[in-house]
């Protein structure tokens, strides 16, 4: 067997290294000592040196881009070794215009033992770099007077108006009595001869008016020299009494062949005149990637720019190689432990603790499945706790029961409740009751607390998909799309990840889990109906409750149990209703059990299509007086599509009626068409027609209705409870197979 912790401790070394560099990028953002106008106190120290001599020397560089390997440590010990009195970027001093290559430059420039100046280039200007430029060393176009010559810079990058320079030029020339002059310029205005790959057309100063406007000046005024940056090799012209230069080799991406080279310029002057010297550095490529030169340009376009970037792509490219590791050459076995013997756990009395967001007296699916489940549990001598939220009609002194004190109520029935799970008795109360396992009903805040506590506990956690989360996102603060197509389904798949098992309903909510990502030992368990409630109700009662509500006996009597709420599709039946009842001379009538925060809309819905007669609102309806509804009712309808399970149909099926629905994942395993019910589309006439068609045809709603009646046996609560018990035993034995307990 393959050995992994070594490449899982590479992984989080890799992760560590990329949260580094993170963190030294941000670092050097926002937490380096902040500077501003450097070309000032640069200027002061240049008068201090100059000022009064006629002989002097100073180096320029180009293209630095940043560079720590050859720049910052090559390039810098020379410079300060060669004995110049400062020293000039002619352009791309940093690779891009961030504030963290601008604050890794100034470390850079901080080894210079002379003063140094930057012209402003096309990188400084990127990625919103000009502001920045301004504020850390100052104006992007400038000249000094010192030494007896003139040093003027330029901005090439189009920020400043060509016309205001050319006559700022015109200006400072007729001035100016200087011996000598020099112009720097990040783009060049002659264009070379040499046949590189890098001479492109684009490297060279576009705007032609600006280009002829200097070359003019500089004709004009004897210019002395005049450099530029922005492609990686030496070349000098003479142009008139002007000297061109293009210099680009002080870091970034060369090729070290003849023509692109590391190099800096050295430029003596004297009375009588000035010298240029090409400085060509020996640094920066070994001679084994002569052979492989193509290799070599792809490596130092990927990382020359500077180490930072370097490592990051180098761990990024890390993590890669080891997740493809990880899927190649580990095995993998996607089919379920069949050594695994739950035996003893089934032998054993289990404590059981449950987290919920809601439970009873709140009335629905979920306190429903749960209190089902914890009788059934305890009714195999099992010890269940059920930790859920505080309501104020709840029951005194519930024995088995830990309820928790609410922060926030959402929905005007108080549907979710935000329960505080910050209070310590949660966790002093479940630590002393020493669960062999957690369950948890809902992947949030109350569920998020059992989960961490089965972790530090040391139990396993087992997740019931009791809900569609996609479907409530009117409840959500969020952007509808946001939630219901990114959010629910992330939340969900990493909080089933995280559970030792997965209790699903049916077998298309199994379906959806693994689709979205879930890898988790899943059980597909339907939740238990008390089948035998549905049995024993009295001729009486029913016959009662008919002359309480005005049924009459020939009337066709249409039951619906749901939540008053929007993902409930509410809307959808009263319209089908409202259309059946115009196309249909059969007597019948609607009554909705339940109640919500749609009531009032809904109702008032109702009345605009004339159907407060035949499509009655009951609102809630006590679960002990439930089976006796069931028992009026001859069909039950139904058009929710946000169901992992719709256990009240198993509910009306225990109460011989056959079903209608809308098709959807909780549906689609439980009604089987023209045997318990039909399914349809979500198409209001077809749906409006099926449950016609039933209506209509005495025989079809006879048979359908024995059929939903035999369907509904098999799924009794001590079926559910015995069947949870073995999902419970073989989370459990899995669990402590794989801690080697």
């Amino acid at each position: 067997m393959i050995q992994r912790k070594p490449l899982k401790a590479l992984f989080y070394l890799c992760l560590l290294t990329v949260i580094l560099v993170i963190g030294y990028k941000i670092y050097l953002d926002f937490f380096e000592p902040n500077y501003e106008a450097v070309h000032t106190r640069q200027i002061d120290r240049l008068h201090q040196i100059l000022d009064g001599r006629e002989t002097y020397s100073f180096a320029v560089v180009g293209n630095i881009n940043n560079s720590v390997g050859v720049f910052e440590r090559k390039i810098i010990p020379m410079l300060n070794d060669a004995n110049v009195d400062f020293v000039v970027s002619a352009g791309n001093a940093v690779s891009s215009g961030g504030e963290d290559k601008y604050r890794a430059l100034f470390r850079t420039l901080s080894g210079l033992n002379v003063p140094y100046l930057l012209t402003f280039g096309d990188n400084e200007f990127s990625n919103f770099g000009s502001f920045r430029f301004y504020e850390h060393f100052g104006p992007y176009f400038y000249s000094v007077h010192t030494g007896d010559s003139l040093f003027v810079f330029l901005d090439a990058t189009g920020k400043t108006s060509w016309r205001w320079q050319l006559r700022w030029l015109d200006d400072l020339f007729r001035q100016d009595k200087s011996q000598h002059r020099f112009v720097f310029i990040g783009e060049p205005l002659q264009k070379t001869n040499q046949n590189t790959l890098f001479n492109d057309e684009d490297e060279y100063l576009q705007n032609k008016a600006f280009r002829d406007g200097l070359v003019q000046r500089f004709r004009q005024y004897k210019v002395d020299a005049v450099f530029s940056a922005n492609l990686p090799l030496y070349s000098e012209q003479r142009h008139g009494p002007t000297r061109y230069i293009i210099t680009g080799g002080a870091g970034g991406l060369v090729l070290n062949n003849d023509t692109s080279f590391y190099h800096f310029v050295r430029v003596d002057v004297s009375p009588d005149g000035i010298n240029t010297t090409l400085e060509r550095l020996n640094i920066g490529q070994h001679p084994i990637f002569k052979q492989l030169e193509s290799l070599w340009f792809f490596i130092h376009s990927l990382f020359y720019v500077g180490y930072v970037n370097f490592i990051l792509i180098l761990c990024i490219l890390g993590l890669i190689t080891i997740k493809l590791y990880s899927l190649i050459f580990v095995d993998r076995d996607y089919y379920p432990d069949f050594d695994l013997d739950p035996s003893p756990w089934r032998a054993k009395r289990l404590r059981i603790v449950m987290f919920t967001n809601n439970y009873l007296p709140f009335i629905g699916g979920v306190p429903l499945s749960i209190e089902r489940l914890r009788r059934g549990l305890e009714t195999l001598k099992h010890e269940v706790r059920i930790v859920a939220p505080s309501y104020r009609d709840q029951k005194p002194d519930e024995e088995n029961v830990l309820r928790v004190p609410s922060l926030v109520s959402v929905g005007a029935q108080s549907e979710f409740r935000l329960a505080n799970i910050f209070l310590g008795r949660i966790r002093r109360e479940v630590r002393a009751f020493r669960p062999d396992l957690i369950h948890l009903h809902h992947p949030f805040w109350l569920g998020s607390l059992g989960l961490w506590m089965a972790r530090r506990l040391k139990v396993p956690a087992i997740y019931t998909y009791h809900t569609r989360l996609e479907h409530y996102a009117h409840f959500v603060p969020l952007p509808g799309r946001i939630f219901r197509n990114l959010i629910s389904h992330a939340l969900i798949k990493r909080f089933a990840n995280k559970c030792d098992g997965v209790i699903v309903p049916t077998y298309s909510a199994e379906e959806y889990l693994r689709m979205i990502g879930v890898k988790s030992l899943a059980f597909v368990q339907p939740t238990g109906i008390e089948f035998e409630r549905f049995q024993h109700v009295a001729d009486e009662d029913v016959a009662k409750l008919r002359r309480k509500l005005g049924i009459q006996e020939d009337e066709h009597v249409f039951i619906s149990v749901s939540r008053l709420s929007t993902e409930k599709n509410i809307d959808f039946m009263i319209e089908a209703i409202a259309s059946l009842k115009a196309n249909s001379d059969h007597p019948f009538r609607f009554l909705m059990i339940g109640d919500g925060h749609e009531r009032q809309r809904l109702q008032q819905k109702i009345d605009e299509l004339e159907l407060s007669d035949t499509f009655i609102l009951v609102g809630a309806v006590p679960p002990e007086d439930m089976p006796t509804y069931y028992q009026l009712g001859d069909t039950f309808l139904f058009a929710s599509v946000s169901e992992t399970q719709g256990m009240v149909i198993l509910e009306a099926m225990a109460a011989a009626m056959p079903v209608i629905a809308v098709r959807s994942s909780g549906i689609d395993d439980v009604v089987r068409d023209d045997y318990n019910g039909f399914k349809t589309p979500r198409n209001r006439e077809k749906w409006r027609r099926a449950v016609q068609h039933l209506m209509d045809d005495p025989e079809l709603h006879r048979r359908l209705s024995e059929n939903a009646l035999a369907f509904a046996r098999d799924y009794s609560i001590d079926n559910f409870a015995h069947d949870v018990e073995g999902i419970y035993a073989t989370v459990l034995a899995d669990y402590h197979k794989r801690k080697g307990r």
